[in-house]
């Protein structure tokens, strides 16, 4: 498999292809269910909720496993087991669901005999330009005031970056799965709640621009930018992949992604 800021580059444009060539129709949600579940702290989109062209998921789940697989004569077997959870399209919406909704992949991954993180990376990359431009059309439903949840308000996934507002420091998360943006306190660890802040820290790095919150009470870690620090525009998705050196440090340092 090809280092990992390789591998990005290389899904990028499989990404972004299938956001400018998909038409993604709108989530099946009756107007008066959003306001509902954001008041009762529910994400905006259960699994039901997306309308997904399974024959679009499917051929980019398979572009995403011949990206994954071409240079790594070890995972022929393993390129073949997920082709074929592809290739059937109630199983591949089976373990769509299952991914989605939290559920463990190693029974589907064992009779496939493929690798769960493997599963779950194919997954999750083909995902993301569906969930990222539902992301885009429901997050300015959201009031960020009343959210600060340390789930996203729209998919409910966990947030794996972090980054610091330009404008007054303000600490807002990004979610893993779907790119989603939201504000968050400034003292609390963003995956088990703790306030606590003599056990709450971060470390930064020579010119002040990026930070490594973490935890002693859950021992996790999340990594951030301070746009502050930052004179042009950034990607935060290729900032996740830049910063992989500070997730090496991190689990040096004994502490473990909260996702």
């Amino acid at each position: 498999m090809p280092d990992f800021i390789e591998l990005f580059r290389r899904l990028v444009p499989i990404q972004s292809e299938a956001r400018s060539s998909f038409t993604i129709p709108e989530p099946s949600l009756a107007e008066d269910t959003i306001p509902h579940r954001l008041a009762e702290g529910i994400p905006l989109l259960s699994f039901n909720d997306l309308r997904l062209d399974w024959a679009q998921v499917a051929n980019l789940v398979q572009k995403v496993i011949l990206l994954l697989t071409k240079d790594s004569s070890d995972l022929i077997k393993e390129a073949q087991g997920l082709s074929n959870i592809a290739c059937n399209v109630s199983h591949l919406e089976g373990v769509v669901r299952a991914w989605y909704e939290g559920s463990s992949l190693s029974v589907i991954a064992a009779e496939y005999h493929v690798d769960g993180g493997l599963l779950a990376l194919v997954i999750g990359t083909a995902l993301r330009p569906f969930l990222s431009a539902y992301s885009e059309m429901l997050l300015p439903l959201v009031s960020q005031e009343s959210w600060r949840r340390k789930y996203c308000p729209i998919c409910g996934g966990k947030p794996d970056f972090a980054f610091l507002a330009k404008q007054n420091g303000a600490r807002w998360l990004v979610c893993s799965r779907c790119d989603a943006q939201w504000l968050f306190q400034r003292l609390e660890c963003p995956y088990c709640g703790n306030r606590n802040q003599s056990s709450l820290a971060y470390f930064t790095d020579d010119e002040g621009r990026y930070r490594l919150y973490v935890c002693e009470e859950c021992r996790s870690y999340i990594k951030a930018i301070d746009l502050r620090r930052t004179e042009s525009e950034v990607s935060l998705p290729m900032e996740r992949i830049l910063t992989l050196d500070m997730d090496r440090q991190a689990r040096d340092a004994g502490y473990d992604s909260g996702i």
